[in-house]
């Protein structure tokens, strides 16, 4: 059963920064999408960053000049690199991977770090 595994999470004051990593365990042959959703109690989940195979990168707005995300296609992995953390960054982030290029629901989702940032 292929899985994804998320760390890097936890307790940072704001202005601070943190790096999620995402790798996978077991059998994910084809990864062209890899992205990071987060996801607030009681809210949708929300689209944080994205990369595909072919270097296409997106960012929501809120994260913009903030977040960088990075993948290692060697070791399947993808990175969240996150600056000027913010109290409104509090959220578990999910990480999740596809084999297609333009994804709206990714079809392996790892289950979620926290991370909390205290002002």
């Amino acid at each position: 059963q292929a899985q994804l595994v998320e760390s890097g999470g936890g307790l940072v004051q704001a202005g601070g920064s943190l790096r999620l990593s995402c790798a996978s365990s077991g059998s994910i042959f084809d990864v062209n999408f890899m992205g990071w959703w987060r996801q607030i109690p009681g809210k949708p989940r929300e689209r944080v960053a994205s990369i595909t195979r072919g270097g296409v990168i997106t960012y929501a707005d809120s994260v913009k000049g903030r977040f960088t995300i990075s993948r290692d296609d060697d070791k399947k992995m993808v990175y969240l690199h996150m600056d000027n953390l913010k109290p409104e960054d509090t959220a578990v982030y999910y990480c999740a991977f596809d084999p297609h290029s333009e994804v709206i629901l990714p079809h392996y989702w790892g289950q979620g770090t926290q991370v909390t940032v205290f002002s």
